[in-house]
């Protein structure tokens, strides 16, 4: 979905004009010195008293529209480049290839090879990708500022210059790219068909929602690599662009570079905005999937508006009174009854239509069939007419409203993302505005309106999904029927049906242009102070945003279980974010919601961890709620007991994700079945069923104690002051504890291959895996990591080009060595097509023996050089990077020295050194495999491979 909703995802991005000095404003350039052929739109400035984005918007002659946001914040720059285009675009019989072309524009164009695209944003330090959703596609790049014409060089030659290099070749591995990531994310994933079936049932036969974003394999199947290209040529003309650029950017420089490598580019086919029609069901339509899973799921789905309608806004507030957290009825009539594992209610917005969802994932053990869901359902909204709108359910949107828009300042892509989508929709880049003045507006009135025009009484699309097996645990029995697709005669086009633009040049575009001196970035500072009570205290006064973020790490966490009693770290965090002495669960939950502030538990790894985000005039309300959550918990027995049910259920739904038994075997295997760091954080099935309320008051009583505690604070405040604010903390008291020995893990005496079950998997997950080194700053285990790059730690490793580009047996292949504290590993790994998982099993063999036997090349030691030297632009931006920063310096006992230090390595390393690396720690015969999988088609595969086969049950 393009559109962000801004009370519940909290993603909109803004900037305060309260937040910029006026110094800072930028100077006004008139339309006269703009380069030839570039007319100046519109010139947003700041906004007294409002909430805006500054930018300017440009068009050039053949229609693209660029907008600019000056930022100096951070060295650095954002570029995004958005086509009006999505699966919405494309035609029946024809669907996924607004995806499918995405995937294309990464595959080189004609001053650009293939696969370079990536190597070159990866090797000036920057980060990239693309999307695609329903109606516009879009590629973006944060890259050091110098890095900026590099990449407008390279978005002008794949928008310019990319149809006469679509391969047959190409066409063919991304085809089987694009099935792989099918299968991977939904054919192979518990609930993974529920947005398809959905839409399927929902729109209107030929609708252009009424197929995903993936598209259909038979669709993908039945087309030729002429029918992409004439896809291109119809949509991705610079008339249907936007490209936005935000950063430190030089905005006269910026738009010369734009002049000279976009200006020459044609302008495609005229585009017209599709029409908004309203999505009207003749009747309730009830459907029926059957899934590989654990937990029923129930959701009903009313058509209602579009994205900025004048009904959004409403529609959007009562979703949030029936299913927005723990304030909602649906929290209060469905989880914390017992009928369900969780329950929720949302208003996606796309440009053509909005869907109104409520859902459930039900508690088999309360509730026998979705048809008890249902009538819980019903009977909420019923009780919420009754009850009506209340001003606390207004005041908690607008307070969202704020904090979201606050916390949106965090990075310059944030920004650009939303200049960039309002711009593609409503042309006009700052919306921002407007959005939260249509949210501030709402009343109850608009509210109850709403509720009556589109969801009481009117007609939705019910889905069930059950177990394989178990049709009757559906709400009601099927009464749409899904037929066959009705596909129109394949028309085969051909070379000469197409129509391909010619650029015309008056420089060499062939010519990559050279980047200027890499910025200088400076460390973060900050200060630390140890308190008496043994907590490490730290923290960084930023000023971009009036926020902060703090986070308080109590060491220990699930290590300090016995292996009996694992998940109880994890329980006892979970009790925390419950009810209190004073509050009950939704009474604390509407405390925070009215200030726009959180405060979360956790338990995981090695640590306890309690996180807390709030605006800086609401902090002091904000910590009395953290006092009270810290010291005065209520650990009420019925609390525990849902909890617990809850665990139980989520448990046996993990059973059903190949991810997750893959990650479990390969615990087991590295670290033993019963020692307590090989068993999964939030328990088993038979060690929370054990947990009993005492254990987790003692747990709290024992290990929630400052003495092995780490509290690091970023955000616009000074130390004093915070201190002073944070004085309840330094008082408190605790005994110290030791963190117990982790015992010894078992040692593999050959490499054997572990195949764990999963009879009809569309696709195996592979773990090739060894015990390593654990974290250090500046040793061994770091030159690990820099060994690794070339091999598996980047889109352009050698395992990812063999596994996905060149034999398209994989959405993705990667390897790495992690580290922390007490563990380390080596793990390389991959979803394969199901038939292709012996063969991929010997590529990755292929390329670990090659790179331990020979190491990597000149040229790979350089990118891994300059990737990693130039990337630090990128690091310290936000204040949760940060945050990170400070806490691994703490965690390692580091200063911020180690940055420096890092980089000598990096710049001093020799290719011998690190090829000496590899040689030690690649060592393929001393690796592990997992493989999980459908047992029959992968057994005759793993028999090829020369090792022992153990059949794993996997416990959860």
């Amino acid at each position: 979905m393009h559109k962000r909703k801004i009370f519940f995802c909290l993603l909109p991005v803004v900037l305060l004009s309260a937040c910029q000095p006026a110094a800072e404003q930028p100077s006004v350039k008139t339309e006269s010195a703009l380069p030839d052929g570039i007319t100046l739109i519109k010139e947003h400035d700041y906004q007294p008293g409002k909430v805006s984005i500054p930018y300017k918007k440009y068009r050039l002659k053949n229609g693209l529209t660029v907008v600019l946001h000056e930022d100096d914040s951070d060295p650095l720059v954002h570029v995004d480049v958005t086509y009006h285009v999505g699966s919405a675009r494309e035609e029946v019989g024809k669907s996924g290839f607004a995806h499918f072309f995405e995937h294309m524009m990464f595959q080189g164009s004609e001053h650009v090879e293939d696969e370079e695209h990536f190597r070159l944003v990866t090797e000036a330090g920057g980060t990239m990708n693309g999307t695609t959703n329903k109606d516009r596609t879009n590629y973006y790049e944060t890259v050091p500022a110098n890095q900026l014409e590099k990449m407008l060089w390279l978005e002008a030659d794949r928008m310019g210059f990319l149809v006469n290099t679509v391969t047959q070749q190409k066409f063919e591995i991304q085809r089987e790219t694009v099935k792989n990531e099918r299968g991977q994310s939904y054919d192979n994933q518990p609930y993974g068909l529920r947005f398809e079936r959905n839409s399927e049932a929902l729109y209107p036969v030929g609708h252009p929602y009424s197929w995903q974003t993936i598209g259909y394999v038979e669709d993908l199947n039945r087309v030729n690599v002429n029918d992409l290209k004439a896809f291109f040529q119809r949509w991705y003309g610079p008339n249907n662009a936007v490209i936005t650029i935000g950063g430190a950017i030089d905005e006269q420089q910026t738009l010369q570079w734009i002049k000279k490598y976009f200006a020459p580019i044609p302008a495609g086919p005229k585009v017209e905005n599709a029409e908004k029609t309203l999505v009207k069901l003749p009747q309730t339509r009830y459907i029926t999937l059957e899934d590989r899973i654990h937990l029923p799921l129930l959701q009903i789905t009313y058509p209602t508006v579009y994205v900025r309608h004048a009904d959004e806004a409403p529609l959007d507030v009562l979703s949030n009174i029936l299913g927005g957290g723990k304030t909602s009825l649906f929290y209060k009539n469905l989880v914390k009854q017992g009928y369900a594992v969780n329950a929720w209610v949302s208003h996606p917005c796309s440009e053509l239509a909005c869907e109104f969802q409520l859902a459930a994932l039900a508690n088999p053990a309360k509730a026998a069939n979705l048809s008890e869901l249902e009538k819980i359902f019903n009977a909420t909204l019923e009780e919420f007419e009754q009850r009506g709108v209340e001003q606390d359910d207004l005041d908690r949107t607008k307070a969202a409203i704020e904090s979201s828009t606050i916390f949106g300042l965090q990075s310059v892509a944030g920004k650009v993302s939303t200049l960039a989508s309002d711009q593609t929709f409503d042309d006009e880049p700052d919306k921002v505005q407007y959005d939260l003045d249509r949210y501030n507006s709402v009343s109850k009135e608009d509210v109850m309106r709403v509720y009556h025009q589109y969801i009481k009484g009117h007609n939705a699309v019910v889905m069930s999904i059950v177990p394989n097996g178990q049709p009757q645990l559906a709400a009601k029995e099927a009464n749409f029927v899904f037929g066959e697709r009705n596909l129109p005669d394949y028309q085969v086009m051909t070379e000469d049906d197409l129509k391909v633009t010619k650029v015309v040049d008056d420089f060499d575009r062939s010519q990559m242009p050279k980047a200027a001196a890499n910025p200088i970035i400076p460390v973060p500072d900050f200060w630390q102070k140890k308190w008496a009570n043994g907590m490490l205290v730290a923290g960084h006064k930023t000023s971009e945003t009036p926020t902060i973020s703090l986070t308080i790490s109590l060491e220990g966490g699930p290590l300090l279980e016995t292996p009996e009693q694992a998940g109880l770290a994890a329980m006892t965090a979970a009790m925390m974010n419950e009810s209190t002495l004073h509050y009950s669960n939704e009474e604390m939950s509407n405390q925070l919601a009215l200030l726009g502030s959180s405060i979360s538990f956790s338990a995981g790894g090695r640590n306890t961890v309690i996180s807390v985000t709030s605006l800086i005039k609401n902090l002091d309300k904000t910590l009395e709620l953290l006092k009270e959550k810290l010291f005065s918990p209520a650990f009420a027995e019925e609390d525990f007991e849902r909890l617990k049910q809850q665990s139980l259920q989520s448990l046996q739904q993990a059973v059903k994700n190949p991810e997750v038994l893959a990650s479990r075997a390969v615990s087991e295997v590295l670290l033993g079945e019963q020692n307590r760091i090989s068993l999964p954080d939030i328990g088993t099935i038979e060690t929370v069923e054990g947990l009993s309320l005492d254990q987790l008051k003692a747990f709290y009583t024992r290990y929630y104690s400052p003495a092995k505690g780490m509290l690091v604070a970023v955000g616009d405040i000074d130390q004093a002051t915070l201190l002073n604010k944070l004085d309840f903390i330094q008082q408190w008291q605790g005994e110290d504890y030791q963190i117990p020995d982790l015992g010894e893990f078992p040692v593999a005496e050959q490499s054997t291959i572990y195949l764990v079950d999963k009879p009809e998997s569309a696709q195996s997950v592979i773990r090739i895996v060894k015990p390593g080194l654990t974290y250090d700053a500046t040793g061994e285990y770091f030159r690990t990591n820099l060994m690794n790059f070339a091999l598996g730690g980047m889109f352009n490793s050698r395992i990812n080009l063999n596994l996905r580009e060149d034999k398209g047996y994989t959405y993705g292949a990667w390897s790495k060595f992690s580290g922390g504290k007490y563990l380390g590993r080596f793990e390389a790994g991959s979803s394969v097509k199901i038939d292709h998982t012996g063969d991929a099993l010997k590529e990755f063999f292929q390329e670990i023996n090659l790179y331990q036997s020979n190491g990597m090349t000149d040229a790979e030691l350089a990118m891994m050089k300059s990737a990693y030297t130039q990337s630090d632009a990128l690091n310290y931006e936000t204040p949760g990077q940060k945050a990170g920063f400070i806490y691994k310096l703490l965690t390692y006992d580091l200063d911020s020295s180690v940055v420096a230090k890092q980089q000598k390595i990096i710049d001093t390393i020799s290719r011998n050194e690190l090829n000496a690396v590899a040689a030690k720690y690649l060592k393929l015969n001393d690796m592990q495999i997992i493989v999980v999988g459908d047992k029959n088609k992968l057994m005759p595969q793993l028999k090829t491979l020369d090792r022992p086969i153990v059949e794993m049950d996997v416990a959860l």
